[in-house]
């Protein structure tokens, strides 16, 4: 397996037979959660801005040599996405005081990105149908990662409010 498909599969996460997107999605989480245990929030920041601007090429020249647009088997999309959800939750949980705010930003932010990602609401959706590319196969999980890490939010303030 050349750099190019290692990269864009996301370490052949992406060749699961069945739901390579949210295989993807959990590989990229368990991915973010280690990097977090030894580097501060920032490092899973540039790294996501990395990854992301990386991947639109490297997408773009995987479709250049296939001719196929966004592939069931790339899931470094759903990574950026994932780990964008992630860091929005828990920068939210750290400010919390109910001791499992981690736990429930960890999982929401998992659940709420696969959401907005299969659903594809507004403009989510206009991207997923209209950009071709390597923008196009990142920019539907980039936003469906900041709607699902605002969702997690909105819940981690709403569950504050009540415990």
């Amino acid at each position: 397996m050349n750099f190019n498909r290692l990269f864009i599969t996301f370490f052949g996460s992406g060749l699961a037979p069945k739901a390579p997107g949210t295989v993807g999605s959990f590989a990229g989480l368990i991915v973010g959660l280690v990097i977090l245990q030894f580097f501060p929030m920032e490092t899973l920041f540039m790294l996501t801005l990395a990854i992301t601007l990386i991947a639109i090429f490297e997408i773009n020249k995987y479709e250049k040599a296939t001719g196929s647009h966004d592939d069931k088997s790339i899931v470094i999309d759903e990574v950026s996405g994932m780990w964008i959800a992630l860091m929005l939750a828990l920068s939210t949980a750290e400010t919390l005081t109910y001791e499992f705010a981690e736990i429930i930003a960890i999982v929401g932010s998992f659940l709420a990105f696969r959401l907005f990602d299969i659903w594809k609401p507004s403009t989510i959706g206009v991207i997923d149908r209209k950009v071709k590319g390597g923008l196009g196969v990142m920019g539907d999980d980039i936003l469906a990662g900041v709607a699902g890490g605002l969702l997690t939010t909105l819940v981690l303030l709403a569950l504050d409010k009540v415990l």
